[in-house]
């Protein structure tokens, strides 16, 4: 993790309105089956080393299944701990559908996939020339907005956003 203490990361996290749940990849089931609270979708958590088979998310869902659910479940490719933001791969797998069409999402993402500042997201996002030019959508925070007066939390999005941090592998 190159932004400096786990403390440090929660810290930034929480400030944003993301809950943070720091976890060890054995206890990564035991996690999710606590914090899915109601009908759960997921996609595929590619290239972590966790699984949703063991958790009671549903996996490549319906649009009946997605419209009723509560909680969905998707993997974060980087978190920006000065800004407390989440960076979620845009993909075909509907990873995007899941996170925004729900009123909780939670992220899991590595510890390594902690980056300090945006400067060092953003010269990450091109080394890589098969996904150079992906779709990503940085999210701060559960959405919210104040156009109508008071403050609305989750208007156009989730209402709470929970950051699952994969300890040490």
């Amino acid at each position: 993790m190159t932004s400096g203490s786990a403390d440090g990361l929660s810290q930034d996290l929480e400030a944003a309105g993301v809950r943070t749940r720091r976890v060890r990849p054995a206890a990564f089931a035991e996690t999710i089956a606590d914090l899915a609270v109601g009908p759960a979708v997921g996609v595929e958590l590619t290239d972590l080393p966790v699984s949703l088979a063991e958790t009671p998310v549903t996996v490549d869902p319906t649009p009946a299944e997605l419209d009723e659910a509560s909680v969905g479940v998707t993997p974060a490719s980087l978190c920006i701990a000065d800004y407390g933001s989440l960076v979620l791969p845009g993909a075909a797998d509907g990873a995007e559908l899941v996170s925004l069409f729900v009123e909780d999402h939670i992220a899991v993402l590595r510890e390594d996939d902690v980056v300090a500042n945006m400067e060092t997201a953003f010269d990450g996002f091109d080394v890589d020339p098969d996904t150079a030019r992906e779709s990503r959508i940085l999210a701060t925070g559960p959405s919210a907005t104040a156009d109508m007066g008071a403050l609305v939390e989750g208007a156009h999005g989730p209402k709470t956003v929970t950051a699952v941090v994969l300890e040490g592998e």
